[in-house]
């Protein structure tokens, strides 16, 4: 946006795009941009919502952000307006840089969670075999926002299908390409989530995920 104000530009994920400035709203985005927003209504509610299906005791979650990020305070916002509902309090963690790590452990051991949740960061990300192995060693089931961190051994990740939005994504450089103006054409949310299990770790952990849970996800890591 800083380089052009008149090639068309397109999203194939961006996050709370019409917040930070990127689009005047997501129904007119007004300017040169345009594509897919990668947040999605009760978004944050639906992870709490997981984790009490999966775990029901759990009342307190841990969740590592980076409160340096332009979008991740409105995204810790978002579960701390869900978390009543779902009958969770949230411990917020900060995690500026791969140096907090053993301070944010150490707080995470200290408040006595019960579950933790980490932001799809890429501070998060380059850490997250740290994050899963600190997670299954102090039995606290996990979610996340990529299945990356299932892989790594997390215990399950919900989350927009990247795939989806990357597809997605080319159809609004079709209708550029054909004459469209992207002030006119509307941000999309994300339509196809996904939701990856890893059995093994639950197992680990001695939690039995529901019937209902595992009918619904789209891959279980064994």
């Amino acid at each position: 946006m800083e380089a052009t104000s008149a090639i068309p530009i397109v999203m194939t994920t961006s996050s709370y795009p019409e917040k930070i400035g990127l689009v005047k709203s997501l129904s007119r985005p007004g300017g040169n941009v345009t594509g897919l927003s990668n947040v999605g209504p009760e978004l944050s509610g639906k992870k709490l919502e997981l984790l009490k299906e999966i775990a029901p005791k759990v009342s307190r979650v841990a969740v590592l952000w980076n409160p340096a990020s332009t979008v991740e305070p409105l995204a810790l916002q978002e579960l701390l307006t869900a978390a009543p509902a779902v009958g969770v309090e949230i411990q917020s963690v900060e995690v500026r840089s791969p140096d907090d790590f053993s301070a944010a452990f150490a707080a995470v051991s200290s408040s006595r969670v019960h579950a933790m949740l980490a932001l799809g960061n890429p501070i998060n990300f380059k850490g997250r075999q740290l994050i899963a192995d600190f997670a299954l060693r102090n039995r606290l089931p996990s979610i996340y926002d990529e299945r990356l961190f299932v892989d790594a051994g997390g215990l399950m990740s919900y989350a927009p299908s990247f795939t989806d939005s990357f597809r997605r994504a080319a159809t609004y450089v079709d209708k550029i390409l054909k004459g469209a103006k992207p002030a006119d054409l509307p941000v999309e949310q994300p339509t196809k989530f996904e939701l990856v299990i890893n059995a093994r770790t639950a197992k680990i952990l001695g939690l039995t995920i529901p019937q209902s849970v595992l009918l619904r996800a789209d891959e279980i890591i064994q």
